[in-house]
């Protein structure tokens, strides 16, 4: 697959705590870089707790304890014939340089960068930062608190007086997040009903609940999910429908 000419830098980003923007990451970093072909670099800026690069540590004692999946990474890595996606941890300040840095010094140009971000906007270089990006993809869930914390940032960030660091061709969208699929449309409806009011725009592919989104790798086998050094398993990403949001993500970002 050939690369392309320009590195998108993309986000999910949420000023709610637990609605799942670094689990996001590290599925479609894993998904995009180990089943789809394309270059992928994560910025962990999360500081301090750095939840990605803790994740790769786990990710990487798993594999060396447990056979099932160093024989799954063994025969992933020889058939991509590449190296897991980095993780660089560093504060959001320091960020697009470190990521520019990093960029600088490889041969091969990553097509995505991930930005793993604090939830809170007035950390230093969040704002600075978010406003770089070429694409933010929000997660809410039908949770009041959720929306409207979501809904209110979203507003109040796309309102902000233009800078320099500010890309105008930014595209900023929310999706459905940790949906549960007992509770009733009508809920949904009115939320969307709210978020086309607000001129906002909404995925159109559901991210359906459920435990996986919280369980790491362990020595269960075709259950691997949410880890940073293997690629979700396709049938659980059926059955969360994960596999046509990332269709929708492709097609939306254009790569």
């Amino acid at each position: 697959m050939k690369t392309r000419k320009k590195t998108l830098k993309i986000s999910f980003s949420t000023p709610k705590g637990g609605v799942g923007k670094s689990t996001m990451t590290v599925l479609l970093a894993s998904a995009l870089h180990y089943r789809l072909g394309y270059n992928v670099l994560v910025m962990d800026c999360d500081f301090p707790q750095h939840s990605l690069a803790n994740m790769r540590e786990r990710d990487l004692k798993t594999i060396m304890q447990i056979d099932y999946h160093k024989k799954i990474a063994m025969k992933l890595y020889l058939r991509i014939n590449k190296k897991a996606f980095p993780i660089i941890s560093c504060k959001a300040e320091d960020s697009l340089a470190k990521a520019q840095e990093y960029v600088d010094q490889l041969s091969i140009k990553p097509d995505i960068i991930f930005f793993d971000l604090p939830g809170t906007a007035n950390t230093k270089g969040v704002l600075t930062t978010l406003r770089s990006m070429d694409f933010i993809f929000s997660p809410i869930t039908a949770d009041r608190l959720v929306m409207e914390s979501t809904l209110s940032f979203t507003k109040a960030f796309i309102g902000l007086p233009e800078t320099d660091e500010h890309n105008k061709e930014q595209k900023i969208l929310l999706f459905w997040n940790q949906v549960d699929g007992r509770e009733k449309t009508g809920i949904y409806e009115v939320y969307q009903s709210i978020v086309r009011e607000l001129e906002l725009s909404v995925m159109n592919s559901k991210i359906m609940d459920s435990k996986r989104f919280r369980k790491e790798a362990d020595g269960t086998p075709n259950s691997i999910f949410r880890s940073s050094l293997l690629p979700a398993e396709l049938q659980l990403m059926k059955t969360t429908r994960l596999d046509k949001f990332i269709e929708e993500f492709i097609k939306i970002i254009n790569i």
